[in-house]
C-alpha cells in the first residue's frame, strides 16, 4: 500500500488532499464550537447574546480580512508552506482560548484561530488546482466541503459530550495539541504539484509556472473588475453567513431555550445539518460535473433553502422534527452555492485560482462575520430579564426574527442565482464560453 502511495499519482493526491483535510476538519471544529459552547462561555465570561456573536464572530472578521491576502500566499509561496504556517497559529490560538481568564483573552485567542484557519481552504482548493483536472474540480471542491461538514459534526454532540465530561477548557486544549501534531504532517508530507513530488505533469492538469508579484496584481485586478465575482460574493456573504451562524452559533441556544431541551440533545439537530453538509456538497459538485451544469442546480437549490428557513422564521416553534429537517436541507443545499467556486475558477487560469478563490472566500466570512452580531442584537431586544446558570433567557420571538434574518439573507443569495442563470454563467449553461466582463490577461484565454 505504501508503495502504491509513493508510485501512484492519482493515489499520492488524495493522501496528500486528506493530510490537508485534518487541518480544514479542524478549522469547522473550531469555528463552529461556540454553538455548543455557548452556555459555557456565557457563564465564563459573563457575556450578552451581543457580546458572545461578538466572540463567535472575530474568527470570521480576522478570517474573512486575510482572504485576498491568503490567495496571494497560496499562489505565491505554495499551499503547503502556506497552510503549515496557518496551522501553527490556529493551533496555538485554540490553546490561548482555551485557558483565557478574560472576555479580552478569549478574543485575542479565538481571533488568532481565525488568522491561522483563514488560508486552509484556499490552500486545498489551490493544492487541488495543482492536482486535479477542471472537470473534476466541482467535485474536490464539494468534497472539501464536505469535510467542513465532518467538522460540523463534531463540533455538535460529541463536542458537547466532550465538554461535559472533560470541561470545556480542556477539550479546546486537547484539540489544539491535536492540530499542532496534524501540522506537522501537512510540511512533512504534502507537495504543491505533481512536479515537486517527483512526478510527470497530470493530463489536464497545467503544470505550475512561476509566478510574479506583476502576475498577482494583474490577476487580481481581473477578478475585483469582474462583476461576476461581486455576484458570487454577495451570493456566499449570504448563504455562507447564515449556515455558520446557525449551526455554530444559534441553532443550539434556539433549540434547548424554545423546546426546554439539554444543550447535548439541541446539539443533535445541528448536528443533521453539518450532515448535509457532508451530502450536499461533493453530490450537488459530481451532479454538476456530469451535467456541465453550474447555475441551474443554484437556483432550483436557492428556492429550496429559502422555503426551508421561512418555515422557522413563519412559525417559530414547529415541530422538533421540523427543525431537524430544515437545518439537514439547509446543510445539504449549501452544496448547490459551493459551485459558485467552480464557476469562478474556471472562469481564470490556474495561477490566478488562490486568489479567485479568496476572494469570493472573503465575501462568504464577511458574512459569517457580520450576521452572528446582527442576529444576537436581534434576540438581545427579546431578553426575558431572567439569567438561569449564568445564562440569558429570550423570548421565542427573538429567535423567530433571527430566522427572518436568515431567511431573508436567502432570498438575496437566491436573486445572485438566477441573474447567473439569467447572464449564461456556468459551464453548459450556454453553447460556448462565457461571456466575460474583463479583458483576458496576457497567456489566458477570454472567457
Amino acid at each position: 500500500m505504501f508503495a502504491r502511495v509513493r508510485s501512484d499519482v492519482l493515489v499520492r493526491r488524495w493522501v496528500l488532499w486528506g493530510a490537508l483535510g485534518v487541518l480544514y476538519v479542524l478549522v469547522n471544529l473550531n469555528r463552529l464550537s461556540t454553538a455548543v459552547l455557548s452556555e459555557d462561555l456565557m457563564a465564563s465570561f459573563g457575556t450578552t447574546a451581543t457580546q458572545l456573536g461578538t466572540l463567535h464572530a472575530v474568527f470570521f472578521w480576522v478570517y474573512a480580512v486575510m482572504q485576498i491576502p491568503t490567495g496571494v500566499l497560496a499562489d505565491r509561496f505554495g499551499p503547503r508552506r502556506t497552510a503549515t504556517a496557518g496551522g501553527l497559529t490556529m493551533n496555538v490560538g485554540a490553546v490561548l482560548f482555551a485557558y483565557s481568564s478574560s472576555y479580552a483573552g478569549a478574543l485575542v485567542g479565538r481571533g488568532l484561530v481565525g488568522l491561522g484557519a483563514s488560508v486552509i481552504f484556499v490552500c486545498i482548493l489551490r493544492f487541488c488546482a495543482s492536482w486535479f483536472r477542471a472537470d473534476e474540480f466541482g467535485f474536490t471542491s464539494g468534497l472539501t466541503f464536505a469535510v467542513s461538514g465532518l467538522g460540523g459534526v463534531l463540533a455538535t454532540t460529541p463536542l458537547a459530550v466532550a465538554a461535559e465530561g472533560l470541561g470545556w477548557q480542556r477539550t479546546i486544549g486537547a484539540l489544539g495539541a491535536f492540530g499542532l501534531v496534524a501540522t506537522v504532517a501537512v510540511y512533512a508530507f504534502v507537495r504543491d504539484s505533481p512536479e515537486r513530488a517527483g512526478f510527470e505533469p497530470l493530463e489536464g492538469v497545467p503544470e505550475d509556472s512561476p509566478v510574479t508579484v506583476a502576475d498577482l496584481r494583474g490577476y487580481l485586478g481581473t477578478i475585483l473588475r469582474d462583476r461576476l465575482t461581486w455576484v458570487v460574493g454577495l451570493m456566499l456573504f449570504c448563504t455562507t453567513g447564515t449556515n455558520l451562524t446557525l449551526f455554530g452559533l444559534w441553532g443550539v441556544p434556539y433549540v434547548a431555550q424554545t423546546y426546554d431541551v439539554s444543550v447535548t440533545h439541541a446539539s443533535t439537530y445541528t448536528l443533521l445539518g453539518s450532515i448535509g453538509v457532508m451530502i450536499g456538497p461533493p453530490a450537488l459538485g459530481r451532479l454538476s460535473d456530469r451535467l456541465g451544469q453550474r447555475t441551474l442546480p443554484m437556483v432550483v437549490g436557492g428556492v429550496c433553502y429559502v422555503l426551508a428557513l421561512g418555515t422557522v422564521a413563519v412559525f417559530g416553534d414547529p415541530p422538533l422534527p421540523v427543525v431537524g429537517v430544515v437545518f439537514f436541507v439547509a446543510g445539504v443545499l449549501i452544496g448547490a452555492f459551493v459551485l459558485s467556486y467552480a464557476v469562478v475558477q474556471e472562469r481564470h487560469p490556474t495561477d490566478a485560482s488562490g486568489i479567485s478563490t479568496g476572494t469570493i472566500n472573503g465575501a462568504a466570512f464577511f458574512g459569517a462575520a457580520f450576521l452572528p452580531t446582527l442576529m444576537g442584537r436581534a434576540i438581545d431586544r427579546y431578553w426575558t430579564g431572567e439569567v438561569v446558570g449564568g445564562v440569558r433567557v429570550y423570548e421565542p420571538m427573538g429567535y423567530r426574527l433571527a430566522f427572518a434574518i436568515a431567511t431573508a439573507a436567502g432570498a438575496i443569495a437566491l436573486c445572485c442565482a438566477l441573474w447567473l442563470y439569467a447572464h449564461g454563467e456556468g459551464g453548459g449553461d450556454t453553447e460556448g464560453e462565457p461571456e466575460s466582463d474583463v479583458d483576458a490577461e496576457p497567456g489566458r484565454s477570454p472567457n
